[in-house]
This record gives C-alpha cells, sequence and structure tokens, in this order.
C-alpha cells in the first residue's frame, strides 16, 4: 500500500494545469497588508498567570491602576491570574475605521495559561510608532493546559497563544497610494518572467486592446480603457478575475523527517539505470561456560562467543528510458518497490548524477 500512497501522491500532481486568477498571483500597487503589534495584559486566569519573577507584568500592573487613581504598593502584588502578552495583527491597508479584524495573543512571562483570560484594551501600533487600532476581548486558545499540585497534567494544543476573534477595531485610516484612473500596475507575488507575459497577453485578448506591457520580471502596467476611467472599480474587479496560465519551476520538495516525496508537474528523469538494495549485518553473542577439570587448580570461565552473519536483501538494477511528466517518474520509482525514505535518497543520488532535470529542495 506504501507505494500505491507514493504513486498516487505524484499522480495527484499530474501534467494538467489549470489557470489562475490573477487576483490569487498578483495585487495592485497600494494594496498591501499592514503588520500591528502591541503590549497588553490578559487578566482572569485561573492562577496560572505571570509570577513575581516576571517584572515587566507587575510594573505593568502599577501602572494600569495608576490610571485609574489606585496605587498599590508593589509587596502586595499577587500577578497570578494576570499575564503580560504581546499582541499582533495582519491587517489590509484599504480598511476603513471602525473595521473588526482578529488579533493573535502570546504569552511573554512564566505563565502556564491563557485560558479563560480576558485581553485588556490594548493599543496597536505600525512600524512607525503611530497607533492606528485598539484590541480587546476574551482569548480563545483551542485547548487548555491543566496541572496538579501533585505532577500531574493533562494538556491539548499549546495554551500560552490564543486568538481574539474580532477583537481589533481600526482606529485610524492607513494611508495607501491611491489608484489612477489612467493606469494600473500590477505585481506578481512570486516573479516570472513566463506568467508575467501570460498576464499580459491575458490582459489584451480579454479587452481586445494593447493595453497591457511587462516591465522586468513582476510588474505590469496597464493602461485603462477610456470607457472605464469614470468605472475605475469595475475595470480592477475584471482585471483580477481574468484567468491565466501560471508557469512553474521544476522542483522536487523532500521532508526526511517524515519521508514525504512531492514532485512539481515539470519534473523529468533522464535516461539513467537505478540499483537499490540493502545490506545487513548481524552480530550474536553465544556465551560459553568453561569448566576446570576435577581436582584441578583452575576456575571457571565465561567466554563471550560472537559470531557474525551477513544478509542481504535482493538488489534491483532498472533502466530508465526517461520520464518526462509526474506520471512516468512515479512509475519508475514504484518499480523499485523501495519505501519513500529510499525514494528520497533515490532522488538525491539522480540530482548529484545529473539524471535530475529539477530543483532538489530538502526540508
Amino acid at each position: 500500500m506504501k507505494y500505491i500512497k507514493i504513486l498516487l501522491l505524484f499522480t495527484l500532481l499530474s501534467s494538467v494545469v489549470y489557470g489562475q486568477r490573477i487576483k490569487d498571483i498578483a495585487y495592485f500597487k497600494g494594496v498591501q497588508s499592514e503588520q500591528l503589534i502591541g503590549y497588553g495584559l490578559v487578566v482572569g486566569l485561573a492562577g496560572t498567570g505571570d509570577s513575581y519573577r516576571s517584572t515587566f507584568t507587575i510594573q505593568s500592573i502599577i501602572s494600569m491602576l495608576k490610571r485609574f487613581g489606585i496605587t498599590v504598593p508593589q509587596a502586595n502584588l499577587r500577578t497570578r491570574n494576570i499575564a503580560a502578552v504581546m499582541i499582533t495583527a495582519n491587517i489590509n491597508n484599504l480598511l476603513k475605521i471602525g473595521a473588526k479584524f482578529d488579533v493573535l495573543v502570546s504569552s511573554m512571562g512564566d505563565a502556564t495559561s491563557l485560558m479563560g483570560g480576558t485581553l485588556l484594551m490594548t493599543p496597536l501600533s505600525r512600524a512607525s510608532g503611530q497607533v492606528v487600532g485598539l484590541a480587546q476581548g476574551a482569548v480563545s486558545i483551542g485547548g487548555y493546559d491543566i496541572s496538579t499540585r501533585s505532577g500531574g497534567r493533562v494538556a491539548k494544543n499549546h495554551a500560552l497563544s490564543g486568538r481574539v476573534p474580532n477583537g481589533g477595531e481600526l482606529q485610524k485610516e492607513i494611508a495607501s497610494n491611491s489608484f489612477k484612473n489612467n493606469e494600473v500596475t500590477i505585481f506578481l507575488r512570486e516573479p516570472d518572467f513566463s506568467t508575467l507575459n501570460n498576464i499580459s497577453k491575458a490582459i489584451n485578448v480579454t479587452f481586445n486592446d494593447t493595453l497591457a506591457h511587462a516591465i522586468g520580471g513582476s510588474e505590469i502596467k496597464v493602461r485603462v480603457p477610456d470607457s472605464l476611467k469614470s468605472n475605475l472599480t469595475s475595470f480592477l474587479a475584471s482585471l483580477e478575475s481574468i484567468q491565466v496560465q501560471r508557469d512553474v519551476i521544476a522542483k522536487v520538495v523532500l521532508n526526511e523527517r517524515t519521508g514525504t516525496v512531492v514532485a512539481g508537474t515539470n519534473v523529468k528523469i533522464s535516461p539513467v539505470t537505478i540499483s537499490h538494495g540493502s545490506l545487513n549485518i548481524t552480530i550474536r553473542s553465544f556465551p560459553i561456560i568453561s569448566q576446570p577439570g576435577p581436582f584441578s587448580q583452575g576456575s571457571t570461565k565465561l567466554f563471550n562467543n560472537q559470531v557474525p552473519s551477513v544478509s542481504q536483501e535482493g538488489s534491483n538494477a532498472v533502466a530508465l528510458n526517461g520520464a518526462s511528466n509526474v506520471q512516468q517518474v512515479a512509475a519508475a520509482l514504484n518499480s523499485l518497490k523501495v519505501s519513500p525514505r529510499d525514494i528520497i535518497a533515490i532522488f538525491q543520488a539522480l540530482k548529484e548524477a545529473g539524471a535530475l532535470d529539477a530543483e532538489l529542495v530538502i526540508i
């Protein structure tokens, strides 16, 4: 069955490549993601928060209480129900004031769990330090981590990081490049000359006009037709829905930890002969006890007799006339009747021999 699974893995990546929308492989100039960060406190924990050793948590609590006109001596503070956390979020720069978004919460002290906690109002800022949003709400960790005083512990998933769904709210719009009504720029997510050329052709064919021209390996300038200058949104929607053929690099990805082998659609193997086998050497111990003769001055001795044995599995030598697609590659490798980890070794040997026409990536 393991050989069938390998064959299916290759077959799934068949030579039939479907078109993709421009919005899935490229983006418009002026549309980008913005990363936000903040520092806050999670309260309401059941004794699983930071200890007194997390001095920054104590300082944060004192500063927060002072805002409410409460002064508490540091020696009287107990922080086991509170944890200091970092807040991160990734949002679209086109969001407007009042837009909601998810935020990620991660412990930075020695808390043991954030289960049941509530994030207090936390400012979120950009890399420049400008505060543009606030975050607050109940933390969902999707698991638990419960410990007992006797040392018992029951845990599921990771309990020191979680999410606050729709816990962030944008308070200030993020400045973005406004779109021009006479020209639009498209950037590829993964630069490739062939894909860029395919996008330019697809746009020109769709609008039956020479609107797009490629620049470099990742940029396309698209002229907005006169009839659509007053309705730029409709033109952008039409552009991003165009189906194009994305060209991919021939690549084989190997994961030695899990034995996973994934090959791209353009992988080819040149004519080559592959011989694969294994040699097993076993040394067994047979203890022998030597007894002295009667009335002799000798003593009993233990002799460890080690007997080596050698066994070798049948070695298969297969001559491949070459493989020009994924199905042929899968059939050729499965003809050797080897495990996924052996296939990883074979791919590495094929690359060294110059018979593998693809990039080899080991993770």
